[in-house]
C-alpha cells in the first residue's frame, strides 16, 4: 500500500511538473505533443510500475490494427500478438483482454457497473491513480451506464461506501469518453467460473480522457475491468 500512495504522489508531481512546462506552448504544440509522445508510447516496451522496483503491468510493444481487421476478427484483439484496435473517429486505442460474461449493454438499457482500473500517465510516465487497492478495496468505481439506440453515455454514482477514485480524484461525475468505447465491443455480468468479467487496455488521448487530461492535454493508458453490480 506505501508503494502504491508513494507511486501516486510521484505522478501527481510529475503532472505538476508537466503542467507548469505546458504554459506558453499553443494548443497545436500540445497536441502535436501528444501525439508524439502516443507514437513513442506505441513503439517501446512499456510497463507500469507499482514501485521503483516493482512492474504492476507490462505492456509491451503494440501492434496496432485497423478497425476493419478488428471487425473481421469478431470484434476481438489477439493479445499473445498484443494487438490494439485504432478508433480513427477518437484517436482512442483498445485491447480486449476478456470480453466478459453476461450480454452487451442493449439499446434503452440502463445497469451501474462496477470499475476497477489503473491510470498511467503516458506524458510523465508515471502511474497517476488506481483503485486497485487496499483502501479502496470497498469503494470501487461505479458507472451507471445507458444505451440510447447505440449511444453509450455514463456517470459516476457515489456507492455505499462512498465515491470511488475517478471521482475523488478528479471531482467529476461525467465518465471519461474513452472508457465508454469498450461498452459496444464487451459483455456487462456477474463473475463465474466459467468466464472472467470484462477486461481492457485502453490509450486515451486528452479529447476523449477525464477532466485534468482535457485541461492540460495529456494521454493516458488504463487497464479497466467492468462488472455488472
Amino acid at each position: 500500500m506505501k508503494n502504491k500512495i508513494k507511486a501516486l504522489c510521484f505522478g501527481w508531481l510529475m503532472l505538476a511538473v508537466f503542467g507548469a512546462c505546458n504554459d506558453g506552448e499553443t494548443y497545436a504544440e500540445q497536441k502535436e505533443k501528444e501525439r508524439d509522445a502516443i507514437a513513442a508510447f506505441l513503439k517501446r516496451d512499456a510497463v507500469v510500475m507499482e514501485s521503483e522496483t516493482d512492474t504492476l503491468i507490462h505492456i509491451g510493444k503494440i501492434n496496432v490494427i485497423s478497425e476493419s481487421q478488428f471487425y473481421q476478427q469478431d470484434s476481438t484483439t489477439n493479445v499473445e500478438k498484443n494487438e490494439y484496435v485504432l478508433f480513427k473517429s477518437t484517436g482512442v486505442y483498445m485491447q480486449i483482454l476478456s470480453k466478459g460474461p453476461g450480454e452487451k449493454l442493449k439499446s434503452g438499457e440502463t445497469k451501474r457497473v462496477y470499475c476497477r482500473y489503473t491510470e498511467y500517465n503516458i506524458m510523465a510516465d508515471s502511474l497517476q491513480t488506481t483503485n486497485n487497492s487496499f483502501y479502496w478495496e470497498p469503494r470501487p468505481d461505479i458507472i451507471e451506464a445507458n444505451n440510447t439506440s447505440g449511444t453509450i453515455s455514463g456517470s459516476f454514482v457515489m456507492g455505499e461506501a462512498g465515491w470511488g477514485a475517478m471521482y475523488t480524484s478528479y471531482g467529476d461525475k461525467s465518465v471519461p469518453s474513452g472508457w465508454l468505447v469498450p461498452f459496444t465491443y464487451i459483455n456487462i455480468g456477474r463473475q463465474n467460473t466459467a468466464q472472467p468479467i470484462a477486461k481492457v487496455r485502453l490509450i486515451v488521448p486528452h479529447s476523449q480522457g477525464q477532466k485534468d487530461a482535457s485541461n492540460r492535454v495529456y494521454p493516458c493508458f488504463y487497464e479497466i475491468s467492468y462488472q455488472e453490480e
